[in-house]
């Protein structure tokens, strides 16, 4: 009789114990909060009609850092040009002439990472509509076909890199046409220059991260 009860009141204890002590491993033991976010890639050259897949990588209370694989909100800053889904994969539709913002977001974290897209570039062809320029008189403008393409032309508006050697302020490039209605850099001079001769180049990126650099192009000014 009181081994029975003496066996039940041990059973009791037992239980109670290991209640008491599942509620103090709950409250030792606290979740492995996350502290920061960051996304894979960091930044990106892309060609067009390309996609590359991102990965949110979170850092933990405990300094462990591991793939967020769920929970994850994406956006883009262009959404047209360079979307982006649920699941992280970017497409890149069109070229775009700067930097996109691509936001990885999670448990109230972010981070971003910056996304060119570039066109098929592997050669750039330079032309000149004169071959000098008179001071507050005519423009020269000057035309960088890309091969294969997109873009057919390259201008510092979609993209592209002008390179003038000679550093003198007289000398100065906008974006316009050309009289075919290309795009191109129309180029002016002021007066007072102190360079006889400009030199001109074109660059633009590839999506190996790599530069594509045109023929150099030379003009001489006339004071």
């Amino acid at each position: 009789m009181w081994t029975g009860r003496k066996l039940g009141l041990t059973l009791a204890f037992t239980v109670l114990i290991a209640l008491a002590a599942g509620v103090s491993c709950r409250g030792f033991f606290q979740p492995n909060t996350l502290e920061t976010v960051t996304l894979q890639p960091p930044s990106l050259n892309i060609g067009v009609g390309l996609t590359q897949q991102f990965t949110a990588y979170g850092t933990y209370e405990d300094n462990s850092r591991t793939p967020i694989t769920s929970g994850v909100v994406w956006t883009s800053s262009d959404p047209t040009d360079v979307p982006i889904t649920a699941g992280g994969l970017l497409t890149a539709v069109n070229v775009t002439s700067e930097a996109v913002t691509i936001t990885g977001s999670a448990q109230g974290l972010s981070a971003t990472s910056s996304v060119s897209v570039v066109g098929d570039v592997t050669s750039i062809t330079g032309t000149e509509s004169a071959s000098s320029i008179t001071a507050n008189g005519s423009t020269v403008t000057f035309t960088f076909a890309a091969t294969p393409g997109p873009p057919a032309f390259i201008t510092a508006d979609n993209g592209g890199t002008l390179n003038i050697t000679t550093a003198d302020s007289s000398f100065t490039c906008t974006v316009g046409t050309n009289a075919d209605g290309d795009p191109a850099e129309v180029c002016s001079l002021a007066s007072g220059g102190t360079a006889t001769q400009y030199q001109l180049q074109m660059s633009y990126p590839s999506s190996s991260g790599s530069t594509v650099n045109s023929n150099v192009l030379t003009i001489n000014a006339v004071q």
